[in-house]
């Protein structure tokens, strides 16, 4: 599938740095993580003294779980203690919810990291389709490459070890954590900014979630939005290119196979094109 243009307005080819985004956009190693989510979401409120029928509270969840996919996962379980509490329940701590829901989490992903990390798997089953030639393209140009995600630091960090994607990111990979309000995508993209001074189109974003979309237009870079399909690994996911789309997106992507055209987009006239 080829890549769709959707803002035809930008200034390219003078790209420095860019911001991944990780699980979807490059990982393929939680694909799933919304069927542990949310049913663990629901089962806490149908405990509350005034939940709604179980397909209702269902949809409730699923709403707020997409909308605030792509921020850190803390988030979605702040939401969860507010759902128990409008429902006459008394809350968990965020954190205590965000714990349970990591440790089922863990379940259905220990053995594909276990496969990864004693080199049972290729590294590339468990990435985006293209993600790693990509990096590697913008590494040989020059471009400074940083890796963020709402998923805990640690696990980012072993999780991009296991992928071997260590060379792209040396010490460059950021993620959640205990005191998340220490971090978030809209102020790394701004240190970033400012600490190798750039302009707007010298940033790129480059995620599957709307967080760094949006993000990355409000700082003026451009964005492309990853419509991956993380359970097929191939087309495209129509809701993500949705929701990319209303966040600003300037180019959709089912994923990475398309390189070419991508990188002779991105750098028009690049003689080694």
């Amino acid at each position: 599938m080829p890549i769709e243009i959707i803002n035809r307005q930008l200034t390219r080819g003078c790209i420095r740095s860019a911001l991944f985004d990780f699980d979807g956009t490059i990982s393929l190693i939680r694909e799933g993580w919304q069927q542990i989510m949310v049913p663990m979401m629901v089962e806490v409120l149908a405990e509350t003294r005034q939940h709604e029928d179980e397909s209702v509270v269902r949809q409730v969840v699923t709403a707020y779980v997409e909308e605030l996919t792509g921020k850190q996962t803390i988030y979605q379980m702040l939401r969860l203690c507010e759902e128990v509490a409008k429902r006459g329940g008394v809350p968990r701590s965020a954190l205590e919810y965000k714990r349970s829901y990591l440790a089922l989490l863990w379940q259905r992903i220990k053995d594909r990291v276990a496969a990864l990390e004693s080199g049972v798997v290729d590294p590339d089953d468990f990435c985006v389709p293209g993600s790693r030639a990509l990096l590697r393209e913008l590494q040989q140009r020059g471009v400074t490459l940083y890796l963020a995600s709402g998923t805990d630091l640690a696990d980012v960090r072993r999780e991009a070890h296991a992928l071997g994607l260590d060379e792209f990111f040396p010490e460059r990979a950021f993620g959640a954590l205990d005191r998340y309000w220490e971090f978030s995508k809209a102020q790394l993209i701004a240190d970033i900014m400012e600490q190798h001074q750039l302009a707007g189109p010298q940033f790129l974003g480059v995620g599957d979630g709307y967080v760094e979309i949006e993000n990355t237009k409000a700082a003026g870079g451009i964005a492309v939005g990853v419509a991956s399909d993380e359970a097929r690994r191939t087309g495209i996911n129509h809701w993500k290119r949705e929701r990319l789309i209303r966040a600003g997106a300037d180019i959709i992507i089912p994923d990475f196979r398309e390189l070419e055209s991508l990188i002779a987009y991105l750098f028009p006239g690049d003689p080694s094109l």
